[in-house]
């Protein structure tokens, strides 16, 4: 059984800074997510998007300020259990916890912090009959290494900043042909990046087809082509090697919903003072809390984790008074 001081709920950016936090006030942290990967929404949507409204940063890529998290959280030595959701959590007499994930791993921990962004996604599917005999197969809904798809031939569904953004990213030197299949005639995402994939339509560098969808996938073992028909009940087969239907994912709390923790519109309920839930010694920081003038931001985040530390530093040490650390005094000390 692993034992730590705080097992922390989602390994995004605000779980990762809060293990810093910690860190400066000598509490180990265990961090468990249900993504193979640290990082959470930044490295699982848009890893190569830029993020504008971090302070110090004019621009940094979301997988840059993700690296930057996790060097900065080094000397502290956390522990990650990648891959695996939380099922249940035990609360033991002295009033510690037992996390138990769903492939077996147990933690012990003395608090509970759950940063676990907007809880677990799943991708919305479009309407297609055998949809699902292509996942792995030829279809993703999540582009998670774009090297995946050099060379090859894509043809992507979505009018979103996802799709928008993939299909511009995609269409300059990486894939051998994209052809890009929205409904509307006009984009529900970044007007400029809309602008650009009409221009590389008309150049040539890529295939868009609007007022249109992919109805119909078909292939032997593994995707070969896409049935793409018109509003006007027009059809075109293209030949592909991978189909990306970006409408985005939907938010579920899963298994969270049924801690007896106080809900209000899918998101937990918390104080201002510590960012503490309902049940004591469980806390909850970032986009998956709400409270009074909640702003669902990165940096708000990093101020709830600051916050929420000190509020667990008089649970796992009840006799001691914590003083605030100032990182130019004291420096950065490991374990």
């Amino acid at each position: 059984m692993i034992q730590t001081d705080i097992c922390i709920i989602g390994a995004g950016p605000v779980g990762l800074f809060a293990v810093f936090e910690a860190g400066l006030l000598k509490m180990r942290c265990h961090l468990i997510d249900y993504l193979p990967q640290v990082g959470g929404q930044l490295t699982e949507i848009y890893p190569k998007k830029p993020i504008y409204d971090i302070p110090g940063y004019p621009s940094v890529l979301a997988h840059e300020l993700i690296d930057n998290l996790m060097k900065q959280i080094e000397p502290f030595q956390p522990t990650f259990t990648l891959g695996e959701r939380v099922e249940t959590v035990d609360r033991q007499e002295d009033g510690s916890f037992i996390i138990n994930g769903h492939e077996g791993t147990q933690i012990h921990a003395k608090v509970i912090c759950i940063a676990g962004g907007l809880g677990c996604f799943e991708p919305r599917k479009p309407n297609i009959d055998n949809l699902e005999d292509f996942e792995r197969k030829g279809v993703d809904y999540i582009v998670k290494d774009p090297e995946k798809y050099r060379g090859k031939r894509v043809v992507i569904a979505g009018g979103g900043d996802s799709a928008l953004d993939w299909t511009k990213y995609l269409a300059e030197g990486v894939c051998s042909k994209v052809t890009m299949v929205h409904r509307g005639e006009s984009f529900r995402g970044s007007p400029d990046t809309a602008d650009k994939i009409k221009e590389m339509d008309e150049s040539g560098k890529l295939n868009l087809r609007l007022k249109s969808n992919v109805t119909g996938l078909s292939g032997n073992g593994s995707l070969k082509t896409v049935t793409i028909t018109t509003l006007d009940g027009d059809q075109e087969e293209v030949e592909v090697d991978y189909f990306l239907p970006l409408f985005g994912l939907s938010p579920k709390l899963g298994p969270i919903a049924d801690w007896g923790l106080e809900i209000e519109k899918n998101a937990i309920v918390v104080d201002t003072e510590q960012f503490a839930t309902n049940q004591p010694g469980i806390f909850a920081i970032g986009d998956v809390n709400t409270y009074p003038g909640k702003l669902k931001l990165i940096l708000s985040g990093f101020h709830e984790a600051a916050l929420m530390c000190y509020g667990a530093y008089k649970i796992i040490n009840p006799d001691k008074k914590a003083t605030l650390k100032y990182t130019t005094v004291n420096g950065i000390h490991s374990f």
